[in-house]
């Protein structure tokens, strides 16, 4: 399996190598998911595209963290590291929820590496205090008792009412299950996208393409959320999936997919 040193860990990551189209697509993944989170829009893109995919420190097979908090900050500026190391001239960069966190910070921060920013289920605002502590429940939970046991939990949070309710679907949730109980640490990165800063200040100074998609029963970053961004990044277009909740890429991949080839090939 490929790693890459970056900074002070390993990141476990994945290339298609060079499409048709010689341009780059770097998926950042969302919280409690892996490089898997993207696999439909990969594999559908592949053809034309180079995929370069990644596991966040301290999640999927990345090297774990012994940070009680994995912070954003750290979790960008890896980021820049793998994109300087695996992908010379500008990429487009598409993140989901905490990947969304990620990408903000690169558009805004770091534009020479951006050729267009994807951001899909996210948030420019710090996290709810409403929700911060039924989170930090959630993760001495998981911290005492393993992942696997909060999943009943954690899933209305990422998966909209109509995934969650298809019985074709069992398949995929009994999967996400697997991948949320295979890192007992991922309490470490848990804490990180609670304590993170928002970036609403930040978001005048991106001036890539920008797509902005939410699911229209996202009820972790709502579409309310969206517009948000929408409104600060000038020039953004909005899609709103139906049928769709926080995991929109697994929960209506061929939507989300169509959203991202649309979006690409006006830009070309």
């Amino acid at each position: 399996m490929p790693f890459l040193q970056v900074n002070d860990t390993q990141l476990y990551y994945e290339d298609t190598g060079p499409g048709e189209s010689g341009e780059t697509i770097v998926f950042s993944h969302g919280l409690l998911w892996n490089t898997e989170l993207f696999s439909h829009q990969i594999q559908a893109l592949k053809g034309r595209y180079r995929c370069i995919s990644w596991d966040h420190r301290g999640q999927g097979r990345s090297a774990p963290d012994r940070r009680n908090c994995i912070g954003m900050e750290l979790v960008w500026q890896d980021a820049v590291a793998l994109l300087e190391a695996l992908a010379p001239g500008p990429v487009h960069f598409c993140g989901l929820s905490m990947g969304g966190f990620v990408g903000m910070r690169m558009a805004a921060r770091r534009p020479d590496l951006l050729r267009s920013l994807l951001l899909l289920e996210t948030s420019a605002d710090p996290e709810p205090e409403e929700n911060v502590g039924r989170y930090r429940l959630l993760t001495m939970a998981t911290r005492a008792l393993g992942p696997g046991a909060v999943a009943p939990r954690v899933m209305p949070i990422l998966f909209g009412k109509t995934f969650l309710e298809d019985p074709g679907q069992a398949a995929q949730r009994a999967r996400f299950v697997e991948v949320l109980s295979a890192r007992r640490d991922i309490w470490r990165a848990v804490n990180g996208v609670i304590d993170r800063a928002g970036v609403r200040g930040e978001l005048g100074r991106i001036h890539a393409p920008t797509l902005i998609l939410v699911g229209d029963e996202d009820v972790a970053t709502t579409p309310a959320k969206a517009r948000r961004i929408h409104e600060k990044i000038a020039g953004s277009r909005l899609v709103e999936v139906r049928g769709a909740g926080h995991s929109s890429s697994v929960e209506q991949p061929g939507a989300v997919t169509g959203a991202i080839e649309e979006f690409l090939g006006a830009l070309r």
